[in-house]
Order: structure tokens, then sequence, then C-alpha cells
């Protein structure tokens, strides 16, 4: 969309100038509409690296992915822990062509969240030093959602004000030492996060807005259209039915389950390493049910219930 939004500056500047009289069009207004249309950019922005890992969520990622894209003169790629095709929970598959053993320097870095995968490379040595390794050298680091969990992992949010997944919140703080703001995103000097999955695209538009300054920023959204208006209020723990808030709190917190406490099914062992439900692979299971003479793990006790709902659905293991 860069060019498209080169034209809509370039169009705005030339209405601009034709709604003015032949005396007022002098070279010294004409620059000062160019400076406007086309601000120098507050920080110089080359590269933008955006990291994926099976089972990210998928806005975390293609949200910043986009509006981050709209950067005049900024390439922006994605960085795999692996190259290759990368899977979401859902089965998305995207093409990786860039390994975090490739990549030395970046002007940006996002980190995306998920659940499972997310915690885990909280244990990633090998990820947490080459986020180190960008962070000397960026000048924003950044994490949408529970990617600040791996942010937070490598220390480099110590003594930072920092944000994430409504869910996330008292992960950051028990295991990391944060306390999370209950706001959209958080700058805290080079260091941005954002709230659960949509909220990467509003800090995405707060990092264009902090590089290129409002009217670029406003050209930006106008060119997503980002005018956002639910359907129904909820979105945030605050404004959504505390029944519902609860309940999916029980369903993140049984998918977390085997990880925080793997001594509890570290002893059963499961005949599928999917669930049925859902298709998120299982790294550990939060409940299981006997089923044909097999034992079927699932990520959580809701994924359970819907399989309990009606088995013949689902594809079962055959071995």
């Amino acid at each position: 969309m860069k060019k498209m939004i080169l034209a809509a500056l370039v169009i705005t500047m030339m209405a601009a100038c034709n709604n003015k009289t032949k005396e007022e069009k002098t070279p010294e207004s004409h620059a000062q509409q160019m400076a406007e249309m086309f601000p120098e950019p507050k920080v110089k922005i080359k590269t933008v690296g955006i990291l994926l890992y099976d089972n990210y969520a998928v806005l975390d990622a293609m949200g910043p992915y986009h509006v981050l894209s709209e950067l005049m003169g900024a390439k922006v790629f994605f960085v795999g822990r692996h190259k290759g095709l990368i899977t979401t929970g859902d089965g998305l598959k995207v093409q990786c062509d860039t390994s975090i053993s490739e990549v030395k320097k970046l002007d940006i870095l996002v980190i995306p969240g998920g659940l499972i995968e997310t915690y885990m490379a909280t244990k990633d040595t090998a990820l947490l030093n080459w986020i180190r390794t960008i962070d000397v050298h960026s000048k924003y680091t950044t994490s949408v959602c529970t990617g600040a969990w791996i942010l937070a992992a490598t220390g480099l949010l110590k003594d930072h004000e920092a944000t994430t997944h409504w869910f996330g919140k008292k992960i950051l703080k028990e295991q990391f030492g944060i306390t999370a703001e209950d706001k959209r995103y958080v700058q805290s000097g080079k260091y941005w996060t954002s709230a659960g999955v949509s909220a990467g695209i509003d800090m995405s538009l707060g990092l264009i807005k902090e590089i290129m300054g409002e009217k670029y920023t406003q050209t930006v959204m106008l060119d997503l259209e980002y005018d956002p208006q639910p359907p129904v209020k909820g979105g945030s723990e605050h404004n959504t039915d505390k029944d519902i808030v609860e309940n999916t709190r029980s369903m993140y917190n049984s998918a977390l389950q085997p990880l925080l406490h793997p001594e509890i099914t570290s002893k059963i062992r499961i005949d599928n390493d999917k669930d049925p439900v859902c298709g998120m692979k299982l790294i550990g299971f939060a409940d299981t049910v006997h089923y044909k003479g097999k034992i079927i793990g699932f990520c959580s006790a809701r994924c359970k219930s819907g399989f309990l709902n009606n088995p013949t659905a689902y594809e079962l293991p055959t071995h």
C-alpha cells in the first residue's frame, strides 16, 4: 500500500496548491506543503523484523506487518525461529525465508504472542540471546499480546512499564516481576508493548505517529479504513460479562497447566499429538477422555467438552 499512500499524499498536495491563488504559490509555501506531506522521519527505519514461531497468534504478527509496511523506505519481513513453513494453531502456513541465525540487526523488532508455544519460548536460551543481540542496535523493541512474556524473559523490560493480553498479566507479574498497565499499548523508552492481539495494530500506528507524525498516520489509517466500531460492547475483561471472562480464563489456564505443572500429567500417555477439536499441537495436555480404547488428550476442558458433545465429528488417531 506504500504506492497508494504516496499517490494520496501527492494528490492532496496538488489539491491544496490548486485551491490557492497564483500569488500564494510561492516556493516557500510549496516547500512547506511538501514538508507537511512528506515529513522527515524522527527516526530512520530501514528494517522491520517480525518474529514468527509455530502457533503464534495470526493477527499479532499480521496486524503490525500490514501497518508497518506503510513506512516509506522500510523493508518489513518475517524472521523465523526456523526457516520454511511456520504454522499457526489454526493451520495457517506462512513461508519464512529468513531465520534468526541470519539476522544480526533490525531497526524495529516485533515479538508476537500466542499461548503454549509462547510460554515455551520464554525458556529458549538461543532465542532470548538473539533478542538481546538485536536490542543492542534496535531503534524500537516491541511485543504484541503475550509476546511480552518473551520480551520480559530477556530481562530487557526490567524497570520499564509494559502491558500484555489481559490473561497474560498474572504470568507477567508472577514469573517476570512486571505489573502490566491496563492500557491498549505502552511506550517506555524504546520498548513498546501492546495488549492482546488486535491491540498490535494500535501500537503499530502509535509507532508510525512517533516516527512520521500525525498527518502521515491519518493517511495510513484512512488507507486501512481503520475506524473500529464493534457490533457489541466487549473485548476487555472490564466490559465483558464476568462469566464469559472467567470461563475464558479457565480455558487458558487449563491449556497452560501442563507446562506450569508438568508433574500432574507426566505419567499419562495419550494417543494423539494434536487436539482433535481445535487442532492445537499438544506439548502437554489439560484433560483426557477414554474413547474407543484410546486415551485422547485435549488442550483445555472446553475442547474436551466440545468433543464429548459430538465425538464422531472429529478425526482421531489411527495408530
